[in-house]
């Protein structure tokens, strides 16, 4: 069962490393993520899950790399143990999953799951089900963006609905999704708004089932015009 878990933002830049000059623009957010996942941590979970989006649907399992050289530095992440994998497999959603696992200090056993976006709701509830049976207890390290159209500048432009889309959203994390908000965000709607988050979310709100424990939203921000969130579910 879900007994934990920590949503937290996707953005390579989350990475000082890949930020550079502008990494304490991030500092907020990044506190707020070590703050959520040491709730999880806290949760003496036997298993954590990272879930983000990617090209495929498909588990990654412990000692896979992902690399952030494609964002300019040469660095790479290693989703819990190494293994010595020969090539980097993580989508950047895990691979920053990984660094904020790293950052953590987990070193339990952890899985990474992949999924593509735009699926439908029952697709993604299924999932949530799922995950949330692979232990006893079951923390989750969800990752994903809200809006990219918040500003002129942002990767979408500006988009009068995105506002509040996010508005809805951080709602949603705040509350668990016990209205059901994040299971009806339409996935046409989050392919306009760039939202990466949308299939991530739908799986963590089916993995929690039933309204129990609290949720609390401890960072929100709209940085560089992208809907950035970072929530605890305990």
């Amino acid at each position: 069962m879900l007994v934990a878990a920590a949503v937290c933002p996707c953005p390579p830049l989350l990475v000082p490393e890949v930020a550079a000059g502008a990494a304490p623009e991030l500092d907020a957010a990044r506190a707020a993520c070590d703050e959520a996942l040491a709730r999880v941590v806290a949760a003496a979970p036997e298993l954590i899950v990272v879930v983000g989006t990617g090209a495929r649907t498909t588990f990654h399992e412990a000692g896979a790399r992902g690399s952030f050289r494609p964002f300019g530095v040469n660095a790479d992440v290693v989703l819990g143990t190494p293994s010595g994998a020969p090539e980097a497999t993580l989508p950047p959603s895990l691979a920053v999953g990984a660094w904020l696992l790293t950052r953590a200090g987990w070193n339990g056993p952890v899985r990474g799951y992949e999924v593509e976006g735009g699926r439908s709701w029952p697709v993604n509830g299924e999932d949530g089900v799922n995950l949330a049976a692979l232990a006893d207890r079951v923390g989750l390290l969800v990752m994903g963006d809200g809006t990219a159209c918040r500003t002129v500048k942002a990767p979408g432009y500006l988009d009068e609905r995105a506002e509040g889309v996010d508005a809805l959203i951080a709602a949603a994390l705040r509350d668990r999704d016990s209205d059901g908000s994040l299971a009806r965000l339409d996935a046409g709607l989050s392919r306009e708004l760039k939202i990466s988050g949308r299939d991530p979310w739908q799986i963590l709100s089916a993995a929690w089932g039933d309204d129990h424990g609290t949720g609390e939203l401890l960072y929100e921000d709209a940085p560089y015009g992208v809907g950035y969130f970072v929530a605890s579910w305990t």
